[in-house]
């Protein structure tokens, strides 16, 4: 059974958003990066790119595919986990820790609200 942080809200594609005032960590849930099995390669995004949610974010490569992360939320990129450049690993040690990808600055906090609950998350993977 997954990890399922029930302060974060989640979408259809397995990120996770960490809202902390107009700001959003976002990252991959732990059901994610047990399917994608070890991650070898992240393409992170842009700082001060100005992103629209359902938009690609950032590129994963694992031993077993190829992935992309969508944007949860819209909003400008203020932060990239630059460690996972070195460190792509994080992301499945401790995907809701150190393994985060990218920090939006949060255009419209509404948006959080069409967000998935983690019990409509653990709902939505049958847990």
């Amino acid at each position: 059974m997954s990890k399922i942080p029930a302060d974060l809200r989640y979408t259809k594609d397995h990120e996770y958003v960490r809202i902390e005032g107009k700001l959003a960590k976002i990252g991959l849930t732990d059901h994610a990066q047990n399917e994608l099995t070890e991650i070898v390669f992240v393409e992170l995004p842009s700082v001060g790119k100005e992103m629209n949610a359902g938009e690609v974010m950032a590129n994963l490569e694992s031993v077993k595919t190829v992935s992309e992360v969508f944007a949860p939320i819209s909003g400008v990129v203020k932060e990239a986990n630059d460690k996972l450049i070195d460190s792509p690993e994080l992301l499945n040690t401790d995907p809701y820790g150190e393994g985060w990808i990218a920090v939006i600055e949060v255009n419209d906090a509404a948006e959080a609200s069409s967000l998935m609950s983690a019990e409509d998350y653990r709902r939505m993977l049958g847990e």
